[in-house]
């Protein structure tokens, strides 16, 4: 009987196996290639060999995934037969006996050379050594700069993963989630590949707060009449615009993503019903010759503009000057009859597919030329050599690296000129320093000033789009640290950083050797760990920091360091002297709030299994000052150096670096508290000043809801106030329902809490 199952089971598989290679092939097939299906089914059946027997966590044959991955390669960035073979074989070398000599000999230097290349960056990517994401994301930028479609792989194995997350532990799920939008959605959107970046970011949302996902969602389906009735009324007379003027169009409705959506409500602290651009309108034409679709734009524009009033700050024109992930349109925003701003994107079917499919589209509109891959993409090479010159001098904090790469893969675009009237494209809020470095280091190094527009301005002048600039330099000048600071963009920050850190080495080397020469006055044999110690106790979380502060006589040792290293300094006994930050004041006894101590994370420990929080154990982790999480709020647990659980949000700033660098020591945190002790919490209030009004908002929430007000802060000028209330509450849901309810007091406007 169990032969017979089996044997059902292999049908099964084949069925399904040959179903979605047949699908991909007939993709291929569809596609503008070069037509290499004998070379495509020869990387499938040895991939189907080499994973034969293996599956994955959600239970379906392994192969059915670099299936998928080739999938999204061919159909939704439309990379042909060297990218394909290269996803169909791209675990074949991490997970199984051959080699990278042995694809080359089967499949040629090439497929082998990508594959190489995606195995150097894996790592297994659920297994535990893909947690220190930074320096695989290093290894990825490496191998991208010979070969481009080795990270364009990267991201279809990444978004397919993304959507199997399913299977995958809760922390497991908070680790991938949180890296993917921190890396992977900034890089898709670099590279120009908009659908998947909005995917890549919706699907992350969902894993990371599937309860605001949901009611997101939820509103979206239930305001989807409305907004159908709006655009129907909104695009009738363009429509018949479009006709008269004999243009062959297709008008799309575009809906705001919820990670959209919802980053929109966190950031402007308003609910889903005050965000109004939640519906745009897309106008995709084709152009009746390809040299005048700018023009052809800027005609439908002027023909929409007479049935509509446009906003005259709202004009975006990525027509004469693409932005640097090739992306073209023209945006322009008009009044609706309805009273509403709509924005309109118009491009053509050309620019369409160039701002889905990214670079990849590129490659189908050059002339004759039916290759995969080419090498003149000069906004996108210009790009990669940004990344080559930061990874020439690596930093050596993983963190850093990401924050310096991180700064330019979402930024916007701006445009200047050299003296010689030359274009350079620059992120928006762009300085004169980032100007003088991006044309190149000795310039920015020696940089004291800048004529802009022949005016002069100093270093840190923010540049505007159109600005022609000359840098001024002078031998003297050296990189000052307070540099740092005002520049904006990765080349500049890596060099400065670099340059900095090279002064920096002989501070630290004397620094070093003071307090090696105390600690051999006082009787110490010179160590890391006393040094670390020290370090500690002087508030410095690195070595180096420390090293620094002693090299420039910041910090000047004493007697106070040797009772430190004898333990004889005394730590505060009020129970709360080792916490960064005490979430909560409980009306406990005294002899009840005895210091506990924090839970040490043992070596075989279960980090699958979700840490429940409640009243006995909460004084066990440690709530980081940095987001100040509360239950309710959706938490996670990181184990620090120590082997202590910090405690999280998940949308804390810090925690989306851990999530990216220390991913393996991410663990899941569940709430079981019964709203007996209280954390503090601040309301954000603003509105119309009125006689009662401050009566009317601490009725509601002292007398009504039985909430202690700790503090109030309120300014009012002209008729406006604004303030903070600092509140007591049980948990999150305590404080949604206090907004909730100051919602209906009349002239208060804005009510949001502060992070």
């Amino acid at each position: 009987m169990a032969e017979d199952e089996l044997k059902l089971q292999e049908e099964a598989d084949d069925q399904l196996i040959n179903g979605a290679f047949e699908v991909l092939l007939n993709d291929y097939v569809a596609s503008r290639h070069r037509k290499k299906v004998d070379l495509i089914t020869k990387a499938f059946n040895f991939a189907r060999q080499a994973h034969k027997g293996v599956r994955r966590l959600s239970g379906e044959p392994y192969i059915m995934h670099p299936i998928a991955v080739a999938q999204i390669a061919c159909k939704e960035i439309g990379l042909g037969s060297t990218s394909i073979c290269a996803a169909l074989l791209h675990d074949v070398v991490e997970d199984t006996d051959y080699t990278v000599e042995d694809i080359e000999n089967i499949f040629g230097a090439k497929i082998a050379q990508i594959v190489d290349g995606l195995t150097k960056i894996s790592g297994g990517i659920f297994g535990e050594q893909a947690s220190a994401q930074a320096e695989n994301f290093k290894k990825l930028l490496l191998t991208m700069s010979d070969d481009i479609r080795v990270i364009l792989i990267k991201i279809c194995d990444r978004l397919h993963n993304m959507r199997t997350l399913d299977s995958q532990p809760a922390n497991k799920q908070y680790k991938i989630a949180g890296e993917t939008l921190y890396i992977y959605a900034p890089l898709a959107n670099r590279l120009g590949l908009n659908k998947i970046k909005s995917e890549l970011e919706n699907l992350s949302f969902r894993f990371e707060h599937p309860d605001e996902f949901a009611a997101i969602e939820n509103k979206l389906k239930s305001t989807s009449v409305s907004r159908d009735e709006l655009f129907a009324q909104f695009t009738t007379p363009i429509e018949e615009a479009l006709k008269g003027m004999g243009i062959k169009y297709e008008i799309k409705e575009r809906v705001k993503s919820p990670y959209s959506i919802w980053n929109k409500m966190q950031n402007k602290h308003v609910s889903f019903e005050e965000i109004y651009d939640i519906l745009a309108v897309r106008i995709i034409f084709t152009p009746n010759n390809r040299e005048d679709e700018i023009n052809e734009c800027f005609k439908i524009y002027v023909a929409i503009s007479k049935i509509y009033k446009s906003h005259p700050d709202r004009l975006r024109d990525w027509l004469s000057h693409p932005k640097a992930n090739g992306y073209q349109a023209l945006h322009v925003t008009l009044m609706s009859k309805q009273g509403r701003w709509i924005e309109v994107q118009i491009r053509s079917d050309r620019m369409d597919e160039i701002a889905e499919q990214g670079f990849a589209a590129h490659w189908k509109y050059k002339d004759g030329v039916e290759e995969e891959y080419t090498e003149d993409e000069t906004e996108l090479n210009e790009w990669l050599r940004t990344i080559k010159e930061i990874l020439d001098d690596p930093q050596p904090d993983a963190m850093d690296f990401l924050d310096t790469i991180k700064l330019n893969l979402f930024a916007s675009e701006i445009f200047v000129f050299t003296p010689k009237g030359e274009i350079r494209t620059l992120p928006a809020n762009c300085t004169a320093l980032d100007f003088a470095f991006s044309i190149h280091t000795f310039l920015g190094s020696h940089c004291i000033g800048a004529k802009v527009n022949h005016k002069l301005v100093p270093l840190s002048h923010k540049l505007q789009s159109g600005d022609q600039v000359e840098i001024l330099t002078s031998k003297s000048q050296h990189v000052s640290p307070s540099w740092i600071n005002f520049v904006s963009t990765a080349k500049a920050k890596a060099k400065i950083q670099a340059i900095l850190r090279r002064d920096n080495r002989e501070i630290q080397r004397k620094g070093e050797d003071t307090l090696n020469a105390f600690l051999q006055k006082n009787g110490f044999e010179p160590s890391l760990v006393l040094a670390d110690k020290l370090a500690e106790f002087h508030d410095y979380s690195k070595r180096g920091e420390f090293y620094m502060a002693l090299g420039e006589k910041i910090v000047l040792l004493g007697e106070k360091d040797i009772d430190e290293l004898n333990g004889k300094n005394k730590v505060s006994d009020d129970g709360i002297g080792w916490r960064k930050y005490v979430p909560f004041v409980g009306k406990k006894k005294k002899e009840e709030t005895q210091k506990h101590d924090l839970f040490i994370v043992p070596e075989k420990f279960n980090r699958k299994k979700p840490i429940f929080i409640n009243e006995e154990n909460i004084n066990q982790y440690k709530f980081m000052g940095c987001c100040h999480p509360i239950p309710g709020d959706d938490a996670l647990g990181y184990i620090n150096n120590k082997n202590q659980i910090e405690i999280h949000k998940r949308t804390c700033p810090v925690a989306a670096k851990l999530k990216s660098s220390f991913g393996n020591r991410i663990l899941d945190i569940k709430w079981d508290m019964h709203k007996i002790l209280y954390f503090d919490a601040t309301i954000r209030i603003s509105g119309i000043d009125r006689v009662g009004m401050l009566n009317e908002i601490t009725q509601i929430i002292s007398s009504q809801m039985n909430v202690n007000i700790h503090k109030i802060t309120i300014t009012c000028e002209d008729g406006i106030f604004d303030g903070s209330i600092d509140l007591r509450v049980h948990d999150r849901e305590d404080v949604k329902t206090i907004i909730d309810n100051l919602k209906r007091v009349p002239d208060l406007k804005e009510i949001s809490e502060i992070m």
